[in-house]
């Protein structure tokens, strides 16, 4: 018999399935249900006959490809199937996310005891292997780096920094860029950081005024996304252009896309939908003079940090929460305005620091302030107020697919309040978010 190569199907990441009604299998929803396992499996070897699982639902599977058996089902859909004789298996949960509670058993079966493949992967191995790779993919060349102050493009940098390094000169110029919709001093703060605790060769550019005038007027968020992309893109072009004047051709640039950017951001093939664009996946011009580099795109973000302590960085760098490569822009709903940037700045600084204070920022995922679009009557002394509304959003997540809200302690959430309403001039009222992800993403826009 013909040896085949194992492939396990999973209809939410890739909907190549031989069987069309399996395979149209739709991800409008997603729900927490009890699949029950029907068969014995070599992928469920060793797992209880009850599995708790997080599934997408949408049409149903009306019948089975030839030579496939069902091995798990929930009460109102096919769970999974499998074709032990062709190595084929499919299942129609999620067995990557945290909801899943024997979701890693499940891939290790199938990795390990299917696959046969060695868990020989360590943060040191993924180091030395992407350092000798981009040597070898940028020769001689000259990169430069889309700096956002956060982990992830922070690890990239110093991953293709120790690449592109030949003694104490470095062929890879970090950009970072003031895009006018960063937090609170944080263009002069990330600059310091960068260049004092990771030696980093940094380029600050404070574009600004370009980036709000081409978001006046915007309220549509994917519109905001790409304009905030493709004017970064043209940033770095423009970059790229002064460093090969004063030190020789760039040809790269480095990015710090991680694998749930990749996800939510590209439709790789049949129905699914594209959840969001980021500005580093989705939002970049279908042609650009520089060509990509992203060695963390199959990675997820705590594997980002493991990375991260083997190069030696600093924890105050690898414990920052995410922030989206659009920044404040997808959390003020509505018109991006120097005003409501102003309110929000004061909103999330609060949040920020009274997390901190409460010493809860490095135990949450993340947590943020969003400005909406809503004034409602309020009062402050004598005084009738008509002033904006502000959300507060912390979630626990485990890689930023899926999410749930944090129940912050009263004490946390009744300070924040008090502190917004009393010192930022424009908000008299603040609500708390308590959806998870799904059904609500975890940026607002």
């Amino acid at each position: 018999m013909t040896k085949t190569r194992p492939v396990l199907i999973h209809t939410y990441l890739s909907w190549e399935c031989p069987c069309s009604e399996f395979a149209t299998a739709c991800n409008l929803w997603r729900t927490h249900l009890v699949a029950d396992l029907l068969d014995e499996s070599r992928l469920f070897e060793g797992l209880p006959q009850k599995l708790e699982v997080w599934m997408s639902h949408g049409d149903e599977a009306l019948e089975l490809p030839a030579g496939f058996k069902l091995i798990a089902k929930s009460p109102s859909a096919v769970a999974g199937i499998e074709n032990a004789q062709k190595n084929l298996f499919a299942v129609q949960f999620h067995p990557e996310v945290h909801h899943t509670k024997r979701g890693t058993d499940i891939l290790r079966n199938f990795v390990l005891n299917i696959c046969h493949a060695k868990p020989t992967w360590t943060p040191q191995h993924f180091v030395d292997a992407t350092v000798a790779a981009v040597r070898k993919q940028v020769g001689s060349g000259r990169a430069i780096c889309a700096l956002s102050g956060g982990v992830d493009s922070a690890v990239a940098a110093t991953l293709v920094d120790r690449a592109l390094r030949d003694g104490s000169k470095s062929r890879l110029t970090s950009v970072f860029v003031n895009n006018g919709v960063l937090r609170k001093n944080e263009f002069e703060k990330v600059q310091q950081s960068l260049r004092q605790k990771l030696g980093l060769h940094v380029v600050a550019v404070d574009a600004t005024e370009r980036f709000l005038n081409k978001l006046a007027s915007v309220t549509d968020p994917e519109t905001k996304r790409k304009i905030i992309g493709n004017e970064f893109i043209a940033v770095f072009d423009e970059e790229a252009q002064r460093v090969e004047i004063e030190e020789g051709e760039v040809e790269w640039l480095v990015q710090g896309t991680l694998y749930p950017d990749v996800i939510e951001s590209i439709s790789v093939r049949g129905p699914s939908q594209v959840i969001k664009s980021h500005h580093n996946v989705g939002g970049l011009p279908e042609k650009m003079k520089l060509k990509l580099i992203e060695p963390l795109k199959e990675l997820f973000k705590d594997e980002v940090r493991k990375i991260g302590r083997d190069l030696g960085m600093p924890e105050e760098v690898l414990q920052r929460q995410p922030f989206p490569g659009p920044g404040l822009a997808v959390r003020i709903l509505g018109e991006v305005t120097p005003e409501r940037l102003a309110i929000l700045r004061e909103c999330d600084d609060i949040v920020v620091n009274e997390i901190k204070s409460a010493g809860l920022y490095t135990k949450i995922w993340q947590s943020f302030a969003v400005l909406l679009p809503v004034m409602s009557v309020g009062v402050m002394g004598d005084q009738r107020t008509y002033a904006y509304t502000c959300a507060v959003r912390a979630v626990h997540s485990e890689d930023g697919m899926t999410a749930d809200w944090v129940p912050l302690p009263h004490e946390v959430l009744k300070t924040i309040s008090s502190r917004i309403v009393n010192e930022v001039h424009g908000v008299n009222r603040v609500v708390y978010d308590v959806t998870s992800k799904p059904p609500g993403t975890i940026e607002w826009e």
